[in-house]
């Protein structure tokens, strides 16, 4: 029987992209731009969404939560990897690796959750439209922000202590430039059959999950817009979702090229150009995607940069 030694890991190395030092420099650049684009983007739709008492609606309320969140997710993996590359350290500790873990679990699932969230206000908008104040309270919605937050951390908090009860026999050299569960999970010497059935649990209550609903929301929503007599009517309808439709595909597609590079074992580039579109891609163009095609935002730019 072969025997097998567990050591106790207090360091790994992330692997990161390349090996060259140039490319490591100018994805540095890259990087550095992308994450400056995302904080300030997101921190000026907060701070619109303050600023004009227009946008003091339960929509708006879930766009200023996403961007906090998107902020965070992407603070979570980015300026470490920017610290490493620029120290020419890969190194992070165990214990720093599994906060990574569970902070990058938090916010992966709050999105997938408040984008759910974001979908059935659009129901209830378009397809109910004179219940729309009375259902979409702001006790209500803060309550489903908040249980959200909470099913979230229990999620982490679970994802976390999974990673935890691994064992690995050498030095843990993780092909990303995150510390990222699955990663971690092929790596480790001891049995991963539990992990793996949790993941696979976690991934179908909470990802499937909510996707579910905002496929539902949107047939309701199609099926309502289809009724309305006048294309001016149908216009005005449906172009309140398409934000949020972009922000769903980008999102979604994204993950769904993770799990399928993840599942198909196929290389860390691979893996890792698919994890950079949605923890660093997507939180970027939200900002975007949302001012872009939305009337109420760009009034609200305009006045926020007017007080600056």
């Amino acid at each position: 029987m072969e025997s097998r030694n567990y050591t106790h890991i207090s360091k790994l190395l992330l692997l990161g992209f390349s090996e060259d030092l140039e490319l490591q420099f100018l994805m540095y650049g890259i990087f550095l731009f992308m994450y400056l684009v995302t904080v300030l983007g997101n921190v000026v739709i907060i701070l619109a969404t303050i600023v004009d008492f227009h946008l003091h609606t339960p929509m708006y309320f879930f766009l200023s939560n996403l961007s906090f969140v998107d902020i965070c997710f992407t603070s979570t993996t980015v300026p470490k990897m920017l610290v490493n590359i620029e120290t020419h350290n890969k190194a992070i500790t165990y214990e720093g690796c599994i906060i990574q873990i569970y902070f990058f679990a938090l916010f992966v699932v709050l999105d997938n959750f408040l984008l759910s969230v974001m979908a059935y206000d659009r129901f209830v908008a378009i397809c109910h439209p004179l219940h729309y104040q009375v259902s979409m309270k702001p006790k209500l919605c803060v309550l489903l922000v908040l249980a959200s937050w909470i099913t979230s951390a229990l999620n982490s908090f679970l994802q976390s202590l999974m990673v935890l009860c691994l064992s690995f026999c050498t030095q843990v050299e993780i092909p990303h430039y995150f510390c990222e569960p699955n990663q971690l999970a092929h790596l480790a010497c001891s049995d991963t059959l539990l992990n793996n059935i949790m993941m696979n649990i976690a991934a179908g209550l909470l990802g499937v999950g909510p996707l579910t609903g905002i496929l539902y929301s949107y047939s309701k929503i199609v099926s309502s817009v289809h009724k309305i007599s006048s294309t001016q009517g149908k216009y005005k309808a449906f172009s309140t979702c398409v934000s949020h439709l972009l922000v769903v595909s980008l999102f979604y597609s994204t993950l769904l090229g993770v799990y399928l590079s993840a599942a198909g074992n196929q290389n860390s580039h691979s893996s890792s150009t698919a994890s950079v579109m949605y923890t660093v891609v997507t939180p970027m163009l939200n900002p975007f995607i949302y001012s872009l095609r939305n009337k109420d935002i760009k009034r609200a730019l305009k006045t926020l940069f007017k007080k600056v």
